[in-house]
């Protein structure tokens, strides 16, 4: 049978486009999707929404030096419909809305054409999106982007996002007043009297369905009411137009139904990362494409083979980026863009005499700026791959333009960039040769707690309040992903904060995943002060020592060192720093900070020592730090740490 060529029909408020597979109706000259026919069923849409509540580019912004992550919601309503390609093989149409001035302060200060592509013999649509602001409009603040699918909660009960991560879902229903009760997070309800009963007593939070960049290429729904069953699957080949880089977290597919791209967010990071332009800053980005895939079920698939089949069609969109299809000249294809080659080791005299190869390591181009950097970076775009066993790696198929080489190695702390910028052009090949990264090193370790890979995960994270469960996480490797784990630290220490003994303590038993407040009545709450006690056989009191201390996020917090003494002035503090919320939105980690705080040795004696951790911020349970490792080293003297080691080591 043939595959039947692509057909547009417009009409006065439609446009539709039907390749034989699917019909996708948009509206004219909104460019908002609120149609696709698939496999029988007349709308994949939830069609008790509004047509310009179904499928939709959105973002949220607002004026030039409001501070903070909220601003106005816009869903974005193109005034111009424009056909850029038709043919039997594809059509791609675009839907822009221009800014001029008569729009300052109703409207976002961008020109923004939102495109659509249907292929033929494809099963789904793509869809990208350019925005741009020219140098002499006014300046804007840009807290999110994203395009938003509202599926029919009549048959999209299934959410799939990983292997280990999927389930039948509550319906909206089930959140609304009477059926669910908010608890102290906002997005969070437990589900009292849900509509399936099953459900009851389960805490449902769009957060619990975060997910990292890297981790974030294929998630959506099945529709098992019908027969055959229906999947609808949001596929993400590409992470270099999202910000952040390949540890940023962004939500995914939650209640609604709902499927999300998320672009650009601050989510997980706070204020850092949403983009502050300024007036008379030039600014142009392309945002996607992704790919909405749809597929059905053959006579006796089971359902759950649609998830499956939606995992090899997202390998093939990532074997196919850069796209050729694309129109539009701001997305460049494959001949116009360049690669990277190289190899990356580690050099630390105090694990091995000869360079370590990176195995593992991330390793990236972002835009020029300071080492780590890019986890901040948020306006351009980024290019991330991993080295292999031996440190090898390549990059490929960078965009024209100047970046630093950034990259973080698993197992080590601290940051590494290249020290020359490179500039990529059309069809360059550069080999970087053997790189060398150096990690922050003074002297030995005498002692070190968790292990340097930028989460909290290898700490103990306490089983959920039983009336605070959602069952996807029980037994599951994600468990800090359960609703109210801070209040389970007050629980298990109800008078007396944490103690760490090296040497007899084992950080995956005895060091809670976060440093958090302690309640000690209605809306009031105290800071905690946490001790690592250690015994050193001998000191060296006229130099110096190194405390590391690496964290995995912060929210509204400070960390004050004491060293021996709890009553005397911090030897440090880092003052008020981070706004992650991953302690209240579940995510095991945010923004990375790296502190290296030097010990007197005169501060220290032979024998016990303690170390206290104090986080004095008190306002809210949310308040904390995640650790992601602690180590201290002996002075850089010494060529060997036996004379300082600790005798319990």
């Amino acid at each position: 049978m043939p595959v039947i060529g692509v057909q547009l029909h417009t009409q006065d408020t439609h446009v539709m486009i039907d390749n034989g597979i699917l019909q996708l109706t948009l509206l004219n000259p909104d460019g908002i999707v609120t149609g696709i026919r698939y496999n029988g069923i007349d709308n994949l849409l939830e069609v008790l929404n509004g047509e310009d509540n179904r499928g939709y580019w959105d973002l949220v912004w607002n004026s030039p030096g409001t501070p903070g992550t909220t601003g106005s919601f816009d869903v974005i309503k193109g005034t111009s419909f424009k056909v850029i390609v038709e043919n039997e093989d594809q059509v791609e149409v675009s839907f822009t809305r221009t800014w001029d001035s008569s729009q300052e302060g109703k409207l976002v200060p961008l020109n923004i054409d939102k495109r659509f592509i249907v292929l033929r013999g494809c099963s789904g649509f793509y869809t990208y999106a350019i925005y741009e602001h020219l140098k002499d409009w006014p300046g804007f603040n840009l807290a999110e982007t994203r395009i938003a699918f509202k599926l029919r909660k009549d048959k999209f009960h299934y959410m799939a996002m990983a292997d280990n991560r999927q389930r039948y879902m509550p319906l909206p229903d089930d959140r609304l007043s009477g059926r669910g009760q908010a608890l102290a997070y906002p997005e969070a309800v437990l589900l009292v009297n849900p509509v399936e009963p099953d459900f009851k007593g389960e805490v449902d939070d769009k957060y619990q369905y975060s997910c990292d960049n890297k981790d974030s290429q294929v998630h959506g729904w099945i529709c098992t009411t019908d027969q055959p069953a229906v999947g609808f699957w949001m596929v993400t080949p590409s992470n270099e137009f999202r910000s952040g880089g390949p540890v940023k977290q962004n939500l995914t597919s939650h209640v609604g139904p709902t499927t999300l791209a998320v672009f650009l967010s601050a989510h997980y990071t706070g204020e850092d990362l949403v983009p502050k332009f300024s007036a008379g800053e030039a600014w142009k980005k392309v945002f996607g494409p992704v790919f909405i895939y749809l597929n059905c079920t053959m006579d006796g698939d089971e359902p759950l083979s649609l998830w499956e089949d939606a995992k090899q069609q997202m390998i093939i969109e990532v074997q196919s980026w850069p796209y050729t299809f694309p129109a539009s000249d701001d997305f460049p294809k494959s001949n116009q863009r360049g690669n990277v080659n190289g190899r990356l080791l580690v050099n630390d005299r105090y694990v091995s005499d000869d360079n370590i190869p990176a195995n593992g390591a991330y390793i990236g181009l972002a835009p020029p700026g300071n080492v780590g950097s890019w986890q901040r970076e948020c306006k351009d775009y980024q290019f991330w791959t991993k080295t292999d066993i031996n440190g090898y790696f390549l990059i490929n198929d960078i965009r024209p333009g100047d970046y630093n080489l950034y990259a973080w190695v698993p197992g080590f702390i601290g940051d590494y960039q290249y020290s020359a910028a490179i500039t990529m052009t059309p069809g360059s090949e550069i080999e970087v040769g053997d790189l060398v990264y150096k990690p922050p090193r003074n002297g030995p370790t005498l002692w070190e707690i968790g292990i340097p890979d930028r989460s909290a995960a290898e700490f103990y994270v306490p089983d959920p309040n039983p009336k605070y469960i959602n069952k996807v996480y029980v037994n599951h490797p994600d468990r800090f992903r359960q609703y109210g784990l801070w209040e389970r630290y007050a629980e298990l220490y109800p008078n007396e904060d944490l103690v760490y003994t090296v040497g007899s303590s084992d950080y995956k038993k005895d060091w809670f995943f976060a440093q958090v407040t302690r309640k000690i009545d209605t809306n009031k709450y105290q800071g905690t002060t946490w001790q690592i006690r250690f015994k050193l056989d001998n000191v060296d009191q006229g130099s110096s020592y190194k405390l590391r201390v690496a964290i995995a996020s912060a929210t509204f917090s400070e960390l004050q060192v004491q060293i021996n003494d709890p009553k005397t002035n911090p030897l440090f503090s880092s003052g008020l720093i981070g706004r992650d919320n991953s302690i209240a939105r579940h995510g095991i980690h945010g923004l990375y900070w790296l502190y290296n705080v030097d010990v007197p040795g005169k501060l220290l004696v032979q024998g016990d020592n303690t170390i206290f951790l104090t986080q004095p911020r008190s306002s809210s349970p949310f308040q904390g730090i995640m650790y992601d490792y602690i180590r201290l080293e002996g002075p850089s003297k010494l060529s060997s740490n036996e004379e300082y080691m600790s005798s319990t080591l």
